[in-house]
């Protein structure tokens, strides 16, 4: 079975359509599928919800989408750097579903582990538990959380081999693993492909079998979200 495809454009194709759960990988900007992104704009798909740890911010990752009014909700953990996202929801425009980080990560890993709700005392006593059943063990309080299963998942890794297995950089794993294993399609996004049989066991982050369409950005952008540099006496 051929996993790559020759475009982000074609990977989506016949995947995605108005109103679908979209789980995105990334933290921040980092890791985030770029070319998936920009193609998931250029498709025009509309009414869309959009599990991911943020927007991106203003003009790059999510961002775009929320510039294209293609998202209808997010379900976030942080939202404090796009100022489009803040403004459409105050505006009563952009539906939000706050859920605190660990929270996110784990409804994602249950819902790719066919989990379908856990509890936790995360949120217990605050807005985050409101309608939520809550259940008392050995004398604490926990809500339950029900799992994330998104019709599609869009991901970022650094190398693929061409039967799907993943290799992440670092921090750029985050939550991309998760979203991957949830999605009922996964479309990875690259930067570099190899042979079956050239990542050793040991280096494969991600199984194949949870990857179903490939496609290669050699050459992202990567934007760092936002410099900070030091200055030091005599440079």
């Amino acid at each position: 079975m051929n996993k790559i495809y020759p475009t982000a454009a074609a990977a989506l194709q016949g995947v995605v359509r108005d109103g679908q759960l979209i789980a995105v990988g990334g933290f921040g900007l980092c890791g985030i599928p770029e070319a998936l992104i920009d193609a998931l704009r250029d498709s025009g798909a509309k009414n869309l919800t959009a599990i991911s740890n943020n927007a991106g911010v203003d003009d790059f990752g999510l961002g775009k989408l929320l510039q294209t009014r293609q998202i209808k909700k997010m379900i976030s953990s942080y939202v404090g750097e796009n100022k489009e996202f803040e403004r459409q929801y105050l505006a009563g425009e952009l539906e939000l579903e706050f859920t605190p980080q660990g929270t996110l990560a784990e409804k994602l890993r249950a819902g790719g582990a066919g989990i379908p709700a856990f509890f936790t005392k995360t949120g217990v006593g605050t807005l985050v538990a409101e309608g939520k059943e809550l259940r008392d063990f050995d004398g604490e309080t926990y809500v339950m959380e029900r799992a994330l299963v998104p019709e599609v998942a869009l991901v970022k890794a650094d190398v693929a081999d061409k039967s799907g297995n993943l290799r992440f950089n670092l921090t750029a794993r985050n939550f991309n693993p998760a979203a991957a294993m949830a999605g009922k399609v996964c479309i990875v996004e690259v930067e570099k492909i190899v042979e079956t049989g050239e990542l050793a066991p040991d280096d494969i982050h991600l199984p194949g079998i949870y990857v179903h369409r490939i496609v290669l950005n050699a050459s992202p952008e990567k934007r760092i979200e936002k410099r900070t540099i030091t200055e030091k006496a005599g440079v």
